[in-house]
This record gives C-alpha cells, sequence and structure tokens, in this order.
C-alpha cells in the first residue's frame, strides 16, 4: 500500500511539475515578446496634424537616447538638429520606423528591441549587446517628399530591374554573333586552302 501511495504521489507531483514548467515556459514567452516589439508612445502631439510622415519623407529631429537602466548613449540636443531621410537607412531600423506616422511638432518616446538596434554585437563601449534602447524624440520639420522624387523612388528601380536583363542579353547577343563570326571566317580560310590545292 505503501508503494502505490508513493507511485501516486510521484505520478501527481510529476504532472504538478510538467504543468509548472509548461506555465514558467509560457510566461516567459509573453515577457519575451513584450520588450520584442517595437513600442511607440506619443508624448506630445500637436493640435493641427494634417501631414503625417511617410517614406521619403525629410525629417529634422531632435532625440535623446538611453539604454533602458537609463544610461545616455547619445542626444542631438547641444548639436544641430538630425537631419533624415525616410527610407534610407541612415538611423537604426527601429528608430526609422517609429518615425513613419509623424507629424512636424510631436513628441515621442520609442522603445527599440535590439534586433531593431544594433542586435547580438551591440555597439561597444556604448551599447551592449542585446540591449533594448530608449530614444525620446521631437520631430523639428517634415517635408514630404517632392512628386518627381516620389517617381524617381518608385520607377527609378522599375526601370533599372528590366535594364540589367536587357543588357545582359544584347552582351549575350554580341558574343554569340562575334563567336559564330569567328566560325565561320576559319571555315572560309579553311575552304579557300581546300581549293588552293
Amino acid at each position: 500500500m505503501a508503494a502505490a501511495l508513493l507511485h501516486k504521489f510521484t505520478m501527481k507531483t510529476r504532472v504538478f511539475l510538467l504543468v509548472l514548467a509548461v506555465f514558467s515556459c509560457a510566461l516567459a514567452q509573453v515577457e519575451e515578446s513584450e520588450t520584442d516589439e517595437l513600442q511607440v508612445e506619443t508624448l506630445v502631439k500637436p493640435e493641427t496634424c494634417s501631414v503625417l510622415s511617410t517614406m521619403g519623407d525629410t525629417l529634422q529631429v531632435h532625440y535623446t537616447g538611453k539604454l533602458m537602466d537609463g544610461q545616455l548613449i547619445d542626444s542631438s540636443l547641444s548639436k544641430d538638429p538630425l537631419v533624415l531621410v525616410l527610407g534610407k537607412r541612415t538611423v537604426i531600423a527601429g528608430l526609422e520606423q517609429s518615425l513613419i506616422g509623424v507629424c512636424e511638432g510631436q513628441k515621442i518616446k520609442a522603445t527599440i528591441p535590439s534586433r531593431l538596434a544594433y542586435g547580438k554585437k551591440g555597439y561597444p563601449p556604448t551599447i551592449p549587446g542585446d540591449a533594448t534602447l530608449e530614444f525620446e524624440v521631437e520631430v523639428i520639420s517634415l517635408s514630404p517628399q517632392a512628386q518627381w522624387q516620389k517617381i524617381i523612388n518608385d520607377v527609378f528601380p522599375l526601370v533599372c530591374f528590366a535594364l540589367v536583363p536587357t543588357l545582359l542579353g544584347l552582351v549575350g547577343l554580341y558574343l554569340y554573333k562575334k563567336a559564330n563570326a569567328q566560325k565561320l571566317s576559319k571555315k572560309k580560310s579553311k575552304d579557300k586552302k581546300s581549293k588552293n590545292k
């Protein structure tokens, strides 16, 4: 009877530990996913916000970047505002993504996961690996992309995409014709030699 009770107790303990382990893993995964996504909070939004930023727009911003423990990593407050064109990847991906859909005069706070910042390697010695960053950004000015710029940015890559295979085809055709012309000239010279004999 004691052996059966011990076996029953052990089985209940095993099930309990298994449920506890599954629950702990699920909880850890929820906590990880919360810090794994870009989070953008609006701190100040102007009363009139008629033009929202989109890819290709030029922004002038002041920013302050910190580690999650509050350690300052960079700031533009003592310098001229940072000028950036959305889509040109001149800043970390998370910061650029957080600036899409903002308007002039807006101030945001972006919590950027490491995968959208400096990743596993970090940026030694200032930013350790796998560091989540927090940026407060104020949009000083927003200049929408001009229509001709939009056409160039949208159409030019397609034209280039079409031109590359066309140019490669023309080079191939040229080389093919050149190779065949050499074969024909060799064949003609062989025919002349055989006729001369």
